[in-house]
């Protein structure tokens, strides 16, 4: 009964959205309120489950959205998205753009955040189609297939690693195998599906999307100072992740490097770097400068209501239990646990949407058979992970950021992104039963 109650519950959600047109936001709310009273929660259980689920989700995403809108259109208007884009496609040529963007996305996903990863990287994107006049999701799709495979199953990326730590697995060994599977899986849903997308229409928000008169534009930046610019709160976040393998715990400069490596302070430090980098280095004052700041948060309000929405739908799944039912309902099939885990990861977050929830929820129901010694636990990590990503849709906040992010309607969502997420999880299992048959 309570996947019969969750599937009717998407299904209201789809037709509020697509049928009724009523706002994302309100038909989120209501669906999330009729699934817990169909859960049998009652009033008071349903309220703080929303709370809860707004306040989780936007937790850091508020200040991560606003920060990063603001570096990007200070970037972009003080001329380093040009002079970057310029750059990349002299280096990389037109036709390569969408592997240049894999190569970022897997070398900057690793230490970040799904959604630190893509709130920092895609007005690059952005920046590149502009300049080239590319379909926006050919580029797009590439990026973030490397940043959702890091997410998902690459340690040392927090989840994975959580994950592997469970299991009691080899970090190292479990990154190796990692990479090997990680490789075909970006590439098919990376570049060669992201060959498919090219006629679906974008429109994202012009907050994101700027468009500059050339005939107004002092000279361009030069390229040190705007991948400077750009690449900053990585490098920042970076430091504050690997600083331990450095410095011995309790070290104030572990403390610092942590405090400043933390996304929030790293984007706030960058756009106050980018406000001089990009504004009062090109002879902008900080007045002169602040219509850009309230104009950049001012774009990124609806899509903060649209995540915490779904924030408050995926918490109201969470406290009705449905993670137990399916736990219960597939203790006792009789499949291979590299495939059962991933099944299980799979299942938790077709009906949860959180692939953070999914991979250490399967987790914790795998790990008898991993300690009874059956299975190579590093590659329990990866079919773990991998499942966790498995078909994204409308109770996953990524769904929606996805979505109001590019401009696209929720079909093409489904038809870009949840495709995409699908086939990361797929081969990512493939590779791990290949592998798993090699050893044997």
């Amino acid at each position: 009964m309570p996947l019969i109650i969750v599937i009717l519950g998407v299904a209201l959600l789809l037709l509020l959205v697509t049928v009724v047109r009523l706002n994302t936001i309100f038909s989120l709310l209501i669906t999330s309120v009729a699934v817990g009273f169909a859960m049998n929660m009652n009033a008071v259980d349903i309220l703080k489950s929303v709370e809860t689920g707004v306040s989780s989700t936007m937790g850091q995403l508020a200040l991560l959205l606003a920060f990063g809108s603001l570096l990007g259109k200070l970037m972009a208007e003080g001329g380093a998205a040009e002079k970057i884009t310029t750059k990349l496609t002299a280096v990389f040529g037109r036709k390569n753009l969408p592997w240049a963007m894999v190569l970022t996305g897997f070398l900057v996903g690793i230490p970040l955040f799904y959604n630190v990863g893509f709130i920092v990287l895609v007005p690059f994107v952005f920046m590149v189609c502009a300049s080239n006049k590319m379909p926006l999701l050919y580029v797009a799709i590439p990026l973030l297939a490397a940043l959702s495979v890091t997410h998902g199953y690459l340690p040392p990326h927090p989840g994975a690693t959580a994950i592997a730590v469970t299991y009691n697995a080899d970090i190292g060994l479990t990154m190796a195998y990692g990479i090997v599977v990680a490789i075909p899986a970006i590439i098919i849903g990376g570049p060669l599906f992201g060959r498919m997308l090219k006629r679906i229409p974008t429109n994202p928000p012009a907050e994101f999307f700027p468009e500059h008169d050339q005939a107004d534009r002092k000279e361009l930046p030069g390229f040190a100072i705007s991948i400077f610019t750009g690449l900053f709160p990585i490098i920042l976040i970076a430091f504050g992740s690997f600083a331990h393998l450095i410095f011995p715990e309790g070290s104030s400069w572990l403390t610092a490097l942590r405090f400043l490596g933390d996304p929030v302070v790293a984007l706030m430090i960058a756009s106050l770097v980018a406000m001089y980098t990009m504004g009062i280095r090109q002879g902008k004052s900080l007045r002169e400068q602040s219509e850009s700041v309230e104009e950049a948060i001012r774009g990124i309000m609806m899509i903060l209501f649209i995540i915490a929405a779904s924030g408050a739908f995926k918490q109201i799944l969470v406290d009705s239990g449905v993670a137990n039912y399916i736990a219960e309902l597939t203790a006792d099939l009789s499949l291979s646990p590299l495939v059962l885990a991933w099944l299980i990861a799979g299942i938790i977050r077709l009906v949860i949407g959180s692939a953070s929830v999914a991979g250490l929820t399967a987790a914790g129901i795998m790990l008898p058979i991993v300690q009874a010694g059956n299975v190579t636990p590093e590659l329990m990590v990866l079919a773990t992970g991998a499942g966790s990503l498995m078909f994204s849709h409308v109770n996953d906040p990524g769904f929606w950021m996805f979505k109001s992010y590019f401009g696209v309607s929720v079909k093409d969502t489904f038809r870009s992104w949840t495709v995409m997420e699908t086939l990361v999880s797929v081969i990512g299992l493939i590779g791990v039963l290949i592998l798993h048959w090699l050893g044997h």
